[in-house]
Protein backbone atom coordinates (compact mmCIF):
# COMPACT_ATOMS: atom_id res chain seq x y z
CA UNK A 1 0.00 0.00 0.00
CA UNK A 2 1.54 3.33 -1.09
CA UNK A 3 2.52 5.46 1.92
CA UNK A 4 2.32 9.19 0.57
CA UNK A 5 2.91 12.34 2.77
CA UNK A 6 1.34 15.71 1.94
CA UNK A 7 4.09 18.35 2.10
CA UNK A 8 2.71 22.00 2.94
CA UNK A 9 5.00 25.16 3.17
CA UNK A 10 3.25 27.42 5.83
CA UNK A 11 4.09 31.45 6.70
CA UNK A 12 1.90 32.78 9.19
CA UNK A 13 -0.97 30.94 8.26
CA UNK A 14 -2.96 30.69 11.10
CA UNK A 15 -6.23 32.23 9.63
CA UNK A 16 -6.36 29.15 7.28
CA UNK A 17 -4.06 26.50 8.82
CA UNK A 18 -7.25 24.51 11.26
CA UNK A 19 -9.76 24.55 8.32
CA UNK A 20 -6.36 23.03 5.98
CA UNK A 21 -5.91 20.60 8.35
CA UNK A 22 -9.63 19.16 8.67
CA UNK A 23 -10.04 19.04 4.75
CA UNK A 24 -7.10 17.75 4.35
CA UNK A 25 -7.34 15.31 7.53
CA UNK A 26 -10.98 14.02 5.63
CA UNK A 27 -9.09 13.57 2.44
CA UNK A 28 -6.51 10.94 4.01
CA UNK A 29 -9.47 9.13 5.87
CA UNK A 30 -11.23 8.68 2.97
CA UNK A 31 -8.22 7.66 0.82
CA UNK A 32 -7.53 5.29 3.42
CA UNK A 33 -11.30 3.74 3.76
CA UNK A 34 -10.93 3.17 -0.37
CA UNK A 35 -7.73 1.10 0.59
CA UNK A 36 -6.05 3.94 -1.77
CA UNK A 37 -3.08 4.84 0.56
CA UNK A 38 -1.34 3.02 3.55
CA UNK A 39 -2.28 4.25 6.92
CA UNK A 40 1.08 4.98 7.61
CA UNK A 41 0.48 8.52 5.47
CA UNK A 42 0.46 11.52 7.28
CA UNK A 43 0.66 15.51 6.77
CA UNK A 44 3.88 17.58 7.27
CA UNK A 45 3.69 21.34 7.48
CA UNK A 46 6.92 23.39 7.34
CA UNK A 47 6.70 26.93 8.90
CA UNK A 48 8.77 28.42 7.63
CA UNK A 49 9.46 31.10 10.30
CA UNK A 50 6.17 32.31 10.47
CA UNK A 51 5.53 35.02 12.80
CA UNK A 52 1.89 34.55 14.10
CA UNK A 53 1.16 31.66 15.82
CA UNK A 54 1.33 29.02 12.68
CA UNK A 55 3.69 26.79 15.04
CA UNK A 56 1.68 26.66 17.69
CA UNK A 57 -1.43 25.34 15.60
CA UNK A 58 1.29 22.62 14.23
CA UNK A 59 1.97 21.53 17.79
CA UNK A 60 -1.58 22.05 18.63
CA UNK A 61 -2.87 19.20 16.14
CA UNK A 62 0.13 17.29 16.33
CA UNK A 63 -1.28 16.26 19.53
CA UNK A 64 -4.68 15.72 18.69
CA UNK A 65 -4.40 14.08 15.28
CA UNK A 66 -1.83 11.91 14.56
CA UNK A 67 -1.60 12.14 10.69
CA UNK A 68 -0.35 15.47 11.57
CA UNK A 69 3.96 16.13 11.12
CA UNK A 70 5.73 19.41 11.44
CA UNK A 71 8.90 21.01 10.57
CA UNK A 72 9.96 24.45 12.24
CA UNK A 73 12.59 26.09 10.24
CA UNK A 74 15.11 28.66 12.32
CA UNK A 75 13.98 31.40 10.87
CA UNK A 76 12.27 32.83 7.14
CA UNK A 77 14.33 30.82 3.78
CA UNK A 78 11.61 31.49 1.65
CA UNK A 79 8.66 29.34 0.22
CA UNK A 80 11.10 27.14 -2.06
CA UNK A 81 13.38 26.16 0.81
CA UNK A 82 10.72 25.34 3.12
CA UNK A 83 9.40 23.30 0.40
CA UNK A 84 12.22 21.67 -0.16
CA UNK A 85 12.96 20.80 3.77
CA UNK A 86 9.63 19.17 4.01
CA UNK A 87 10.37 16.97 0.92
CA UNK A 88 14.51 16.09 2.57
CA UNK A 89 12.91 15.49 5.76
CA UNK A 90 9.66 13.20 4.20
CA UNK A 91 11.94 11.42 1.78
CA UNK A 92 12.92 8.62 3.59
CA UNK A 93 9.31 8.24 5.54
CA UNK A 94 7.10 7.36 2.32
CA UNK A 95 6.71 6.10 -1.00
CA UNK A 96 5.90 9.47 -2.13
CA UNK A 97 5.02 13.27 -1.61
CA UNK A 98 2.52 15.55 -2.76
CA UNK A 99 3.70 19.52 -2.59
CA UNK A 100 0.76 21.75 -1.97
CA UNK A 101 -0.11 25.55 -0.73
CA UNK A 102 -1.36 26.06 2.63
CA UNK A 103 -4.25 28.15 1.74
CA UNK A 104 -6.51 25.72 -0.04
CA UNK A 105 -5.96 27.04 -3.32
CA UNK A 106 -5.06 23.41 -4.69
CA UNK A 107 -7.95 21.28 -5.63
CA UNK A 108 -7.36 18.39 -3.29
CA UNK A 109 -10.21 16.39 -4.47
CA UNK A 110 -7.74 15.66 -7.47
CA UNK A 111 -5.27 14.00 -5.35
CA UNK A 112 -6.57 10.39 -6.20
CA UNK A 113 -5.55 10.81 -9.15
CA UNK A 114 -2.21 11.77 -8.54
CA UNK A 115 -1.79 8.25 -6.51
CA UNK A 116 -3.31 6.60 -9.52
CA UNK A 117 -1.04 7.84 -12.04
CA UNK A 118 2.28 7.55 -9.13
CA UNK A 119 0.77 3.91 -9.26
CA UNK A 120 0.80 3.54 -12.95
CA UNK A 121 4.53 4.07 -13.01
CA UNK A 122 5.21 7.81 -13.04
CA UNK A 123 7.61 9.39 -10.85
CA UNK A 124 6.68 12.86 -11.44
CA UNK A 125 3.12 14.17 -11.18
CA UNK A 126 2.34 17.81 -12.13
CA UNK A 127 -0.44 19.79 -10.86
CA UNK A 128 -1.40 21.96 -13.91
CA UNK A 129 -4.54 24.73 -14.26
CA UNK A 130 -6.89 23.65 -16.54
CA UNK A 131 -7.25 27.69 -16.90
CA UNK A 132 -7.20 30.89 -15.47
CA UNK A 133 -10.26 32.76 -15.93
CA UNK A 134 -10.37 33.68 -12.10
CA UNK A 135 -6.84 35.56 -12.32
CA UNK A 136 -7.02 39.29 -12.83
CA UNK A 137 -6.52 40.65 -16.27
CA UNK A 138 -2.90 41.59 -15.18
CA UNK A 139 -1.93 38.39 -13.04
CA UNK A 140 -3.25 36.23 -15.96
CA UNK A 141 -1.16 38.68 -18.74
CA UNK A 142 2.08 38.64 -16.86
CA UNK A 143 1.63 34.44 -15.77
CA UNK A 144 1.11 34.04 -18.98
CA UNK A 145 3.92 36.27 -20.48
CA UNK A 146 6.34 34.75 -17.87
CA UNK A 147 5.87 31.40 -18.81
CA UNK A 148 6.05 31.89 -22.87
CA UNK A 149 9.61 33.94 -21.73
CA UNK A 150 11.23 31.13 -19.91
CA UNK A 151 10.39 28.75 -22.77
CA UNK A 152 11.78 31.36 -25.08
CA UNK A 153 15.44 31.44 -22.64
CA UNK A 154 15.23 27.65 -22.93
CA UNK A 155 14.44 26.83 -19.73
CA UNK A 156 12.14 23.46 -19.39
CA UNK A 157 9.27 24.90 -17.23
CA UNK A 158 5.57 23.12 -17.44
CA UNK A 159 3.07 25.52 -18.68
CA UNK A 160 0.67 27.04 -15.72
CA UNK A 161 2.22 24.79 -13.33
CA UNK A 162 3.39 26.08 -9.34
CA UNK A 163 4.13 23.71 -7.20
CA UNK A 164 1.93 21.15 -6.50
CA UNK A 165 2.93 18.03 -7.75
CA UNK A 166 3.75 14.45 -6.83
CA UNK A 167 6.97 13.22 -6.46
CA UNK A 168 8.09 9.78 -6.04
CA UNK A 169 10.74 8.42 -3.83
CA UNK A 170 13.33 7.86 -6.58
CA UNK A 171 12.49 11.38 -8.25
CA UNK A 172 13.44 12.73 -4.12
CA UNK A 173 16.62 10.83 -4.10
CA UNK A 174 17.65 12.52 -7.80
CA UNK A 175 16.45 16.04 -6.34
CA UNK A 176 18.35 15.49 -3.17
CA UNK A 177 21.89 15.39 -5.51
CA UNK A 178 20.96 18.83 -6.84
CA UNK A 179 22.86 21.45 -4.27
CA UNK A 180 21.75 24.64 -5.64
CA UNK A 181 21.80 27.49 -3.21
CA UNK A 182 19.14 29.61 -5.50
CA UNK A 183 16.25 27.07 -5.25
CA UNK A 184 14.02 27.29 -8.49
CA UNK A 185 12.05 23.94 -8.03
CA UNK A 186 9.48 24.66 -11.17
CA UNK A 187 12.91 24.60 -13.33
CA UNK A 188 14.93 21.62 -11.05
CA UNK A 189 12.37 19.65 -11.12
CA UNK A 190 12.00 18.64 -15.10
CA UNK A 191 15.33 18.17 -15.30
CA UNK A 192 15.23 15.24 -13.05
CA UNK A 193 13.66 13.59 -15.84
CA UNK A 194 12.12 9.82 -15.27
CA UNK A 195 8.31 9.49 -16.14
CA UNK A 196 6.03 11.91 -15.60
CA UNK A 197 2.59 12.98 -16.18
CA UNK A 198 -0.17 15.71 -15.70
CA UNK A 199 -3.44 16.46 -13.75
CA UNK A 200 -5.63 19.14 -14.61
CA UNK A 201 -7.48 21.49 -11.68
CA UNK A 202 -9.65 24.42 -11.32
CA UNK A 203 -7.90 26.55 -8.40
CA UNK A 204 -9.80 27.52 -5.40
CA UNK A 205 -9.97 31.55 -4.51
CA UNK A 206 -7.75 31.13 -1.22
CA UNK A 207 -9.70 30.27 1.99
CA UNK A 208 -8.66 32.95 4.41
CA UNK A 209 -5.75 35.53 5.08
CA UNK A 210 -3.63 37.24 2.74
CA UNK A 211 -1.64 36.16 -0.43
CA UNK A 212 2.33 35.69 0.23
CA UNK A 213 3.56 36.50 -3.08
CA UNK A 214 2.79 40.02 -3.37
CA UNK A 215 4.10 41.68 -6.58
CA UNK A 216 7.82 42.39 -5.47
CA UNK A 217 8.08 38.71 -4.25
CA UNK A 218 6.55 37.65 -7.77
CA UNK A 219 9.18 39.12 -9.80
CA UNK A 220 11.68 38.33 -7.62
CA UNK A 221 10.45 34.62 -7.97
CA UNK A 222 10.57 35.31 -11.96
CA UNK A 223 14.22 36.84 -11.97
CA UNK A 224 15.48 34.15 -9.87
CA UNK A 225 13.50 31.71 -12.32
CA UNK A 226 14.85 33.21 -15.60
CA UNK A 227 18.68 33.67 -13.93
CA UNK A 228 19.10 30.42 -12.37
CA UNK A 229 18.45 28.70 -15.53
CA UNK A 230 19.41 30.06 -18.47
CA UNK A 231 22.13 32.85 -19.62
CA UNK A 232 20.48 33.92 -22.43
CA UNK A 233 20.51 37.31 -20.83
CA UNK A 234 24.11 37.85 -21.15
CA UNK A 235 24.03 36.38 -24.93
CA UNK A 236 21.52 39.39 -25.51
CA UNK A 237 23.79 41.51 -23.78
CA UNK A 238 26.54 41.02 -26.48
CA UNK A 239 24.41 40.66 -29.45
CA UNK A 240 22.60 44.09 -27.86
CA UNK A 241 26.61 45.76 -28.04
CA UNK A 242 27.03 44.70 -31.86
CA UNK A 243 24.32 46.49 -32.94
CA UNK A 244 24.67 49.21 -31.24
CA UNK A 245 28.80 49.26 -32.49
CA UNK A 246 27.22 49.28 -35.93
CA UNK A 247 24.01 51.84 -35.49
CA UNK A 248 26.94 54.43 -34.31
CA UNK A 249 28.68 53.74 -37.52
CA UNK A 250 26.78 54.25 -39.80
CA UNK A 251 25.49 57.37 -37.43
CA UNK A 252 29.20 58.57 -37.60
CA UNK A 253 29.35 57.96 -41.28
CA UNK A 254 25.93 60.42 -41.76
CA UNK A 255 27.68 62.87 -39.63
CA UNK A 256 30.67 62.87 -41.84
CA UNK A 257 28.23 63.51 -44.91
CA UNK A 258 26.62 65.92 -43.09
CA UNK A 259 29.73 68.04 -42.25
CA UNK A 260 31.33 67.80 -45.44
CA UNK A 261 28.09 68.84 -47.05
CA UNK A 262 27.63 71.85 -44.43
CA UNK A 263 24.52 70.72 -43.52
CA UNK A 264 25.35 69.92 -40.16
CA UNK A 265 23.79 71.78 -37.66
CA UNK A 266 25.99 72.30 -34.13
CA UNK A 267 23.67 71.27 -31.05
CA UNK A 268 23.98 68.89 -27.62
CA UNK A 269 20.36 67.59 -27.98
CA UNK A 270 21.40 64.46 -29.89
CA UNK A 271 24.54 64.51 -27.79
CA UNK A 272 22.73 64.17 -24.81
CA UNK A 273 20.65 61.71 -26.13
CA UNK A 274 23.22 59.07 -27.31
CA UNK A 275 25.62 59.98 -23.64
CA UNK A 276 22.11 59.11 -21.75
CA UNK A 277 21.31 56.37 -24.01
CA UNK A 278 24.56 54.56 -23.37
CA UNK A 279 25.01 55.09 -20.24
CA UNK A 280 22.00 53.83 -19.75
CA UNK A 281 22.43 50.33 -21.16
CA UNK A 282 25.28 50.50 -19.78
CA UNK A 283 24.03 50.38 -16.17
CA UNK A 284 21.39 47.75 -17.35
CA UNK A 285 23.83 45.51 -19.25
CA UNK A 286 26.42 46.20 -15.66
CA UNK A 287 22.72 45.11 -13.68
CA UNK A 288 22.04 41.86 -15.46
CA UNK A 289 25.96 40.99 -15.02
CA UNK A 290 25.86 42.02 -11.54
CA UNK A 291 22.73 39.33 -10.77
CA UNK A 292 24.37 36.47 -12.19
CA UNK A 293 28.09 37.27 -10.47
CA UNK A 294 25.55 37.40 -7.57
CA UNK A 295 24.22 34.01 -7.23
CA UNK A 296 27.80 32.51 -8.56
CA UNK A 297 28.62 34.39 -5.05
CA UNK A 298 25.82 32.84 -2.84
CA UNK A 299 26.46 29.56 -4.53
CA UNK A 300 30.22 29.63 -3.68
CA UNK A 301 29.66 30.26 -0.11
CA UNK A 302 27.58 26.88 -0.40
CA UNK A 303 25.88 27.90 3.23
CA UNK A 304 22.86 25.68 4.25
CA UNK A 305 19.81 26.68 2.43
CA UNK A 306 17.64 25.77 5.86
CA UNK A 307 18.09 25.02 9.25
CA UNK A 308 15.56 22.55 11.05
CA UNK A 309 14.81 24.07 14.54
CA UNK A 310 12.03 21.55 15.96
CA UNK A 311 10.18 18.94 14.78
CA UNK A 312 6.94 17.35 15.86
CA UNK A 313 6.59 13.93 13.43
CA UNK A 314 5.26 11.11 14.91
CA UNK A 315 7.00 7.66 13.70
CA UNK A 316 4.28 5.31 14.80
CA UNK A 317 0.83 5.29 13.87
CA UNK A 318 -0.57 4.96 17.50
CA UNK A 319 -4.53 5.41 16.86
CA UNK A 320 -6.62 3.61 14.03
CA UNK A 321 -8.41 6.30 11.72
CA UNK A 322 -11.46 5.26 13.58
CA UNK A 323 -10.04 7.67 16.57
CA UNK A 324 -8.56 10.56 15.32
CA UNK A 325 -11.00 13.24 15.02
CA UNK A 326 -10.79 15.59 12.33
CA UNK A 327 -9.33 18.61 13.61
CA UNK A 328 -11.33 22.32 13.57
CA UNK A 329 -14.63 22.91 12.88
CA UNK A 330 -17.51 20.44 11.56
CA UNK A 331 -20.01 22.92 10.69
Amino acid sequence: MTVVYFVVPCYNEEEVLPETIKRLTVKLFKMIDAGKVSKKSRMLFVDDGSKDRTWELIEQFAEENKFVGGVKLSRNRGHQNALLAGLMTAKDKCDCVISLDADLQDDIEVIDQFIEKYNEGCEVVYGVRSSRDKDTAFKRGTAQGYYKFMSMLGVDIVYNHADYRLMGSRALDALSQYKEVNLFLRGIVPLIGFRSDYVYYERNERFAGESKYPLKKMLKFAVDGITSFSVKPLKIISNVGIIICLLSIIFFIYALISFFSGSSVAGWASQMCSIWFLGGLQMLCIGIVGTYVGKIYSEVKARPRFLIDKTVIDEKFGKTPGDIKPCGNDK
